[in-house]
């Protein structure tokens, strides 16, 4: 497939802006974090790849060596992006082993570079996979490299992805095609049993301490509920309870007092916890990843108040 040319703004001394035509957008996730060279290393390289590339950084912040994590974080980000974006993601405690390097395509027309370790799960489940091919390293890699082991996001995945995004190679040129499918991870998927929700808390909401399920607002609808109804909590990992307590379905924090649990759809449309002006995951210690369960259950026979 033939990526198309972007349009992207620039703003310029007194905020000026102007138009300059830019290649596919090339968005970075990495868990290197900050403190030295690494990001900025492949930023360079893929610089190098071409300057009209618009690069830009989804995080770089990721719990070093949770796959889990970086895959939520692709599903969460990606619907912003419009299609042929290219996305690096290296999150790769198993570099210089013997996991694929993958460019995965999407039915919603985007790219996926990196190992092939579980970072796709999500992506290739909400976007449907086309095709994936396995990136042929004797042909895609900096040049000067073939003697590094340990740091391929540089050497192969910020470099494949730049050539991807720059329309120096087509999706056809990466490598052999393999199986449209990916390394996925298990986790708890949603379900209904009853009047009882059972989910997982795939991320925390960092800054704030909110805790988002995966329990989506289609299947939250299914127990019918009303702003001010109150519901029963669960909060388990690997099935030892950690959680139990009540709270509101509320559209926003401030519907409840300070320091006031709240159920509440979060940007994404997910089921979510919060304390309102405080850190609900701090304060009950709760954690996300596969092994962090929650059980939702309407309180029955309750009388709703219109303002909680």
């Amino acid at each position: 497939m033939k990526l198309k040319t972007l349009l992207r703004t620039a703003t310029v001394g007194w905020g000026l802006t102007v138009l300059a035509l830019a290649q596919r957008a090339l968005v970075l996730q990495t868990d290197f974090g900050v403190k030295d060279g690494a990001v900025a290393a492949i930023r360079g390289v893929a610089f190098g790849v071409s300057p009209k590339l618009a690069i830009f950084d989804l995080s770089h912040e990721n719990t070093p060596f949770d796959i889990w994590e970086a895959a939520y974080r692709l599903k969460q980000t990606v619907p912003y992006w419009p299609a042929g974006t290219v996305f690096v993601s290296v999150v790769d405690p198993g570099v210089g082993t013997e996991r694929k390097s993958v460019v995965l395509e999407t039915r919603t027309g985007h790219f996926f570079v990196g190992p092939d370790n579980g970072t796709f799960t999500l992506v290739a489940e909400e976007c449907g996979v086309v095709a994936v091919r396995q990136i042929d390293e004797a042909r895609h890699r900096r040049q000067g490299s073939e003697r590094s082991y340990t740091f391929h996001g540089r050497d192969v995945y910020a470099f494949v992805g730049a050539r991807l995004a720059a329309e120096v190679i087509a999706f056809k040129d990466v490598g052999p095609q393999l199986p449209a499918q990916v390394v996925s991870l298990k986790y708890e998927q949603p379900r209904l049993e009853g009047a009882v929700l059972t989910g997982m808390i795939p991320a925390l909401d960092y800054q704030y301490g909110n805790v988002w399920t995966n329990l989506d607002e289609e299947i939250f609808a299914r127990l019918n509920p009303k702003f001010g109804e109150r519901f029963h909590v669960t909060i388990t990992q690997t099935e030892r309870e950690i959680y139990d307590g009540e709270m509101p379905y509320v559209r926003s924090f401030g519907d409840v007092p300070e320091g006031a649990p709240l159920l509440y759809l979060n940007s994404l449309m997910n089921l979510s916890f919060a304390l309102n002006m405080g850190d609900f995951a701090k304060t009950h210690h709760i954690g996300r990843g596969a092994q962090w369960a929650v059980r939702i259950e309407k309180i029955p026979n309750q009388i709703r108040k219109e303002n909680p």
